[in-house]
């Protein structure tokens, strides 16, 4: 705690010293974010000292956290005490103060809810250059509530305290393939609602849709003991296995980065899912990390545009976004997304509030599916950049839905702060940032400054 307490100062200092006017931005060697942005632009704040865990207590099932830890070395704490996260994001590099601030999920969502659910109290840098301790019963409650889904322009997480869930050292898998959308949703909402299938616990839920036929829930569940182990390291890859069995096993710490060896799928961009290329590929570069900095690479230099202007290819617009509909209405979600953008697989993964936060303003206690899709889509002769992801925020907005902030967006300011309730959060902004120096949520997120 008092190294942590000199990595405070320190950033404390550093935002103090910055040139006037210049908006504050966090330098860390790893982003999970889609905004491509001009690295040059804003004045870096280092937070390179604020990358630890700072204490697990087993007795309380609490960890003390600071804010640009990744959950990759969270979870190598928390594990030998038998415990992990109550939500662990699929990707190793995403930290907890990117969690928090940036909305993570997975399969445990639909009863844990989202990772800022679990945070008991966060101590902030704030837009006016102070240290606060929020809590959600104090006197910065509001700012507490309202960092979810701020992505930083309330402020920086510098320390959490969470609560953690008592893991067991296996996970059994269960693969169920449905041929209709609607009785997959169906099927979701049943067994997330009674938190079983066929009379036995389900711990974790998620899903794969492959085309209209075929889509697959996944369904795991703790276990002492296991007859064998797979491994999704090497030559095998996780999101395959589903359509050749239906039952599997993983470790604990297995199960949660089954998706960022191969990146969900999207490795197969990079070749990586070719055997050839698998069998040379060494596995300490498999990992969603690396992908991402080859698409930052991509993106700064346009080597793929090249090669498509090269071979006459039409132009590709990067669909990369993850969507939130109520259960009721995925069905009809996949219908439309199929029709009109047709990229697969499509990740699914049921979530429940267990609470308001009002800059992302889920139903209270209903069930909603996130779809996450990444990938590239030739666009339409006539057609321009933006085409697809429009398409895409207005059936989800049709549709009682939400659109989580880290890439690209195209709404017009009226609507985003309709939509993501710029009332409450200009009361906090002006409270805790009142002379403008970070960016504010339109700013950074739909206009990428």
């Amino acid at each position: 705690m008092e190294a942590h307490k000199r990595a405070v100062e320190e950033i404390r200092r550093t935002m103090a010293e910055l040139p006037e006017g210049a908006a504050p931005r966090l330098s860390k060697p790893t982003t999970n974010l889609f905004r491509f942005r001009d690295p040059s632009k804003g004045a870096k704040l280092d937070a390179s000292s604020l990358d630890r865990v700072i204490e697990v207590d087993p007795e309380t099932g609490t960890a003390e956290v600071q804010g640009m830890t990744t959950y990759e070395h969270l979870v190598d704490a928390t594990l030998p005490h038998g415990y992990i996260p109550t939500v662990v994001p699929q990707l190793k590099t995403i930290t907890l103060g990117g969690a928090v601030t940036g909305l993570g999920i997975e399969s445990s969502s639909f009863r844990n809810g989202l990772p800022h659910e679990a945070v008991e109290e966060m101590e902030i840098l704030t837009g006016d250059g102070k240290i606060v301790v929020a809590r959600p019963d104090n006197e910065h409650a509001d700012l507490f509530h309202a960092f979810p889904n701020s992505y930083g322009t309330l402020g920086y997480a510098l320390r959490l305290r969470i609560r953690l869930e008592k893991v067991k050292p296996y996970v059994k898998l269960t693969h169920v393939r449905f041929t209709d959308a609607a009785k997959c949703m169906l099927a979701m909402a049943e067994i997330c609602e009674a938190g079983a299938y066929e009379g036995e616990r389900v711990d974790f839920v998620d899903g794969t849709f492959f085309g209209p036929d075929e889509l697959y829930l996944t369904l795991a569940t703790y276990a002492d003991e296991a007859p064998y182990v797979s491994d999704y390291t090497g030559m095998r890859i996780y999101y395959q296995s589903m359509r050749t069995r239906n039952r599997d096993w993983l470790t604990i710490r297995d199960y949660l980065w089954r998706w960022d060896t191969d990146w969900f799928w999207c490795s197969r961009a990079f070749g990586v899912q070719k055997p050839l290329v698998r069998a040379l590929m060494p596995r300490r570069l498999m990992r969603s990390d690396f992908y991402r900095k080859l698409v930052g690479l991509d993106r700064r230099y346009g080597l793929s545009a090249r090669v498509d202007r090269w071979r006459d290819n039409p132009v590709h617009e990067s669909v990369i976004q993850d969507v939130e509909t109520p259960v009721e209405r995925g069905a009809e979600f996949l219908e439309f997304f199929h029709k009109e953008v047709g990229m697969t697989p499509v990740w699914m993964c049921p979530l429940k509030a267990g609470a308001k936060w009002p800059l992302y303003p889920l139903q209270e206690g209903r069930l909603y599916v996130n779809f996450g899709f990444w990938g590239l889509v030739p666009l339409p002769r006539g057609r321009f950049d933006g085409y697809y992801n429009r398409l895409i925020e207005d059936s989800v907005t049709s549709l009682d839905g939400h659109k989580s902030l880290y890439s690209t967006s195209y709404y017009n300011e009226d609507d985003f702060w309709r939509l993501y309730n710029g009332d409450a959060y200009w009361r906090v902004k002006r409270a805790y940032d009142p002379s403008g120096r970070l960016l504010d949520l339109y700013d950074k997120c739909v206009r990428g400054r």
